[in-house]
C-alpha cells in the first residue's frame, strides 16, 4: 500500500509513523506543489493520502481508498477531487493544547503578569498588594460563554469549571445542565447569552450556517468588557464586525488564533486580516498555533495509523466526514 504524506503540515506527521504500522508500506513525503513527476505519479498511485489541502489545481489521486485529513477541519479539501470510492476522515487530538491555550486567554483578562512586569522594568509598582490602583477582579467566580460544544468546547468547558467559573453553552444541538454547564442556549437566542457572560469563547467549525454567526448584532449584545477569544475557524466572527468592535472600544479586547488571511508559502509575510487588527492595543494575535503541540501530533498519529488499519482489514473508519460509495 502507498501511502502518501502530501504538504508541509502534514508532513510533521511522518516522522516516526513507519513504527505505528503493522506490516510493510511504502510512505512518502509529497511537497505543496507536487512539482515534479515523480511526486505527481506517487501522489496518483497513493491509495492513503494524508494531508489538509485538495483542489483541482492538482493531479487527480485516482486509486485513493482513504484521504486523511491531518486535522480537524476539511473546508480545504474538495471532495469532487477524489474518486467516488474514497472516504474521507479527519483526527482530532489537539483538545488538550486548545483548552491550555484558551485558558491561558481567559488568565490575561483577570491576571496582568505582561503589564505588571512592563510597569516594573521602569519602576513603577501600580500593581503592589496594598495599593488600590492594582486591585483587579479574580476570574473565579466570572461566566465564561463557549459557542459550540464539540471536542473543544467541552474541553474548555471541563478548565473552566476547575477555574470555579459558571459555563453558559451556546450549541445547535441541546444540552442538559449538569455539573459542568450551568446555563443553555440554543443558538438562535445568541444575543441573550453573549449578554450574561464575561468571556466568549468561538469553538465552531466552519459551514454555511456558522460563517459570520458573530456579527454587529453579536457585538452590540456583548457587555463592554468582555473579552472574546476565537479558536474555531476565523470567518465565523465576521471580520469587519470584529475590527470595528476593537477599535470603538465597543467590547474589552479579543484573543484571536484564527484568520481570514493566512500565508501562501514560508516567505509570506501577510497580515492575518484584511483590516490592520495588528495596530490595535485591545487584541492578542496568534499564528493559529493553539492546538500545535507535540501531544497534538502524537495523538494524530495514533488515529491516522489505527484508521489504515482499520482500512487493510475492512473494518468501519474512525471520524468519518464522507464515506466513500462502493
Amino acid at each position: 500500500m502507498k501511502i502518501a504524506f502530501h504538504g508541509t503540515n502534514a508532513e510533521n506527521f511522518h516522522p516516526g509513523f513507519e513504527k505505528l504500522l503493522l506490516g510493510s508500506y511504502l510512505i512518502r513525503s509529497l511537497s505543496d506543489e507536487l512539482s515534479e513527476p515523480a511526486e505527481r505519479k506517487y501522489f496518483e498511485e497513493a491509495e492513503v493520502i494524508v494531508g489538509t489541502s485538495l483542489s483541482n489545481a492538482q493531479p487527480r489521486p485516482t486509486q485513493a481508498r482513504l484521504y486523511q485529513v491531518a486535522g480537524a477541519g476539511y473546508d480545504g479539501i474538495d471532495f469532487s477531487c477524489l474518486p467516488p470510492k474514497c472516504t474521507v476522515c479527519n483526527c482530532f487530538g489537539h483538545e488538550d493544547a486548545i483548552t491550555e491555550y484558551v485558558m491561558s486567554a481567559v488568565l490575561t483578562k483577570y491576571v496582568p503578569l505582561a503589564e505588571a512586569d512592563k510597569k516594573l522594568r521602569k519602576g513603577e509598582w501600580d500593581y503592589q498588594a496594598g495599593r488600590p490602583e492594582g486591585l483587579r477582579r479574580e476570574c473565579s467566580g466570572t461566566a465564561i460563554g463557549i459557542v459550540g460544544y464539540g471536542h473543544i468546547g467541552s474541553g474548555v468547558a471541563r478548565r473552566a469549571k476547575v477555574f470555579n467559573m459558571e459555563v453558559h453553552i451556546a450549541n445547535r444541538s441541546t444540552l442538559t445542565v449538569d455539573h459542568i454547564i450551568d446555563h443553555y442556549y440554543p443558538l438562535a437566542d445568541l444575543s441573550t447569552f453573549l449578554a450574561a457572560v464575561d468571556v466568549v469563547v468561538v469553538a465552531l467549525p466552519l459551514s454555511n450556517d456558522t460563517s459570520g454567526l458573530i456579527d454587529q448584532q453579536a457585538f452590540a449584545a456583548m457587555r463592554p468588557d468582555s473579552l472574546i477569544i476565537n479558536v474555531g475557524r476565523g470567518p465565523v466572527i465576521k471580520e469587519k464586525a470584529l475590527y470595528e468592535a476593537l477599535k470603538d472600544k465597543q467590547i474589552g479586547g479579543a484573543v484571536i488564533d484564527t484568520w481570514y488571511v493566512y500565508p501562501t508559502d514560508s516567505n509570506d509575510t501577510s497580515y492575518p486580516g484584511n483590516y490592520p487588527f495588528h495596530t490595535l492595543d485591545n487584541i492578542i494575535i496568534t499564528p493559529h498555533m493553539s492546538g500545535w503541540t507535540w501531544g497534538t501530533i502524537s495523538r494524530r498519529q495514533g488515529v491516522m495509523a489505527e484508521n489504515i488499519h482499520r482500512l487493510e482489514k475492512g473494518e468501519p473508519l474512525l471520524n468519518i466526514v464522507k464515506r466513500g460509495e462502493y
